[in-house]
């Protein structure tokens, strides 16, 4: 038979209500007791049953991840932080892939899963603010990236125009003059695109350097076929770049296959910098510099807003939070000859 709370309030020597608020977490107990019963848990192998602690407060213990691109290995280096942390905190955490759509996006927000899960982490691309802002559902929800500010739920970002900022100085520093982007979009498209694309114009204004709308190359998706096409594109106007500032590291990985099928050397020729820092861009050659964003903040960030407001222990107002991000110098904009 297994251990039950009984066993550990023998052990321990306390009552069988102390030891159900040490498990479930119900009201403070002493540090001194509690850590009776804990040694009691320990010595006693007992392992709570989340299911029916869950059940008993009327709660699945599952929470959902929704993220535009399940491939991009952004979201799956996110994806992997968000499990470890949910499961810290006796939930399980459920991917959702939206692939950008917006019907897809509309549908977790309005509450389709409802009666499944118990909050959503969402990454939106195709819905705005007045999306959410009409929101008939009321399971707890954090919204993750750029594409909806300004609303009553908590936000988890990283400032994208600094960020880009951060991406130009270095590329001016190290002494490029004609430096692209890679990743604009069309229209409304994706929040974030236009952010970077604010931060670098801004930066090349701020260097004293011109801003030439031919050198902003644009693209249907954020991929390495994107930037692999965009890079050859760039490479045929009558003065190519010097320098490259690719929207995420996959566009930046495909600028580096064309600049390498062109015979040109990274980074004397072209430097390139991308923004994610994800493994791949650590193993390519050359390596790749990027604006390295706190991943690891996100998603613990987002994963225990969203169970503090499950719980109902957050603070009654909603936060937007800027993570932080780090420029991490690697080979592609290395100095010339060193």
């Amino acid at each position: 038979m297994g251990v039950n709370l009984k066993d550990i309030a023998q052990r321990a020597g306390v009552s069988l209500a102390t030891v159900s608020n040490v498990v479930n977490g119900y009201r403070p107990v002493g540090e001194r007791t509690r850590q009776r019963v804990q040694q009691a848990i320990d010595e006693l192998g007992y392992s709570p049953n989340l299911g029916a602690r869950h059940l008993r407060r009327g709660r699945t213990g599952l929470i959902a991840l929704a993220i535009p691109e399940l491939n991009n290995p952004y979201f799956a280096e996110l994806a992997e932080i968000a499990i470890s942390e949910a499961a810290a905190l006796g939930y399980t955490l459920v991917m959702e892939n939206t692939a950008a759509d917006r019907k897809a996006e509309l549908a977790l927000l309005d509450g389709t899963r409802r009666h499944i899960i118990d909050g959503l982490i969402l990454s939106p691309v195709r819905i705005g603010r007045e999306e959410v802002l009409a929101r008939s559902a009321d399971t707890p929800l954090v919204l993750i990236g750029e594409g909806v500010s300004d609303v009553p739920y908590d936000h988890i970002a990283i400032d994208n125009v600094a960020a880009s900022h951060a991406a130009i100085q270095h590329l001016v520093a190290i002494g490029r003059r004609r430096i692209a982007f890679i990743g604009a979009t069309p229209g409304g498209d994706r929040q974030s695109a236009h952010l970077r694309v604010r931060g670098y114009r801004e930066a090349l204004v701020a260097a004293g350097l011109p801003y030439r709308p031919r050198l902003v190359a644009r693209t249907d998706a954020f991929g390495r076929l994107d930037g692999k096409r965009a890079m050859r594109d760039l490479l045929a106007l009558g003065d190519p770049p010097d320098a490259v500032f690719g929207y995420n590291d996959l566009v930046a990985i495909g600028a580096l296959r064309t600049l390498a099928e062109a015979g040109l050397r990274v980074p004397e020729d072209v430097a390139v910098v991308g923004i994610d820092d994800i493994e791949e861009g650590r193993f390519g050659t050359p390596t790749l510099t990027t604006i390295a964003p706190d991943k690891r903040e996100i998603g613990r960030l987002a994963v225990r807003r969203l169970v503090a407001r499950i719980e109902g222990t957050a603070v009654a107002a909603p936060l937007t939070v800027q993570t932080p991000f780090r420029l991490v110098r690697r080979e592609s904009t290395g100095t010339p000859g060193g």
